[in-house]
């Protein structure tokens, strides 16, 4: 093997190396948020719970308040008649 061959192997072989190491920061960096996220998506999870409530909460009174409206009319249609 030429000296300038055996060179350019190594250098590949050192940038491999490097590639890996960096990979496996990223890799570290990816399991930590995979870990986080469980907690994150059980928080979110709380809040659309939350909201979801609040909608039908509003939706119920809505209904309610309609129905009011309906039988005031009625009320109000016969007192015409």
């Amino acid at each position: 093997m030429d000296e300038t061959v055996l060179q350019e192997k190594i250098d590949q072989l050192l940038s491999a190396v490097r590639l890996h190491r960096g990979g496996a920061n990223v890799l570290v960096a990816d399991a930590a948020k995979v870990e986080a996220a469980p907690a994150s998506i059980r928080k979110e999870m709380g809040r659309l719970e939350d909201n979801l409530d609040h909608l039908s909460l509003a939706i119920k009174y809505l209904m309610f308040d309609l129905d009011a409206t309906k039988r005031e009319n009625r009320v109000l249609r016969k007192m015409l008649d």
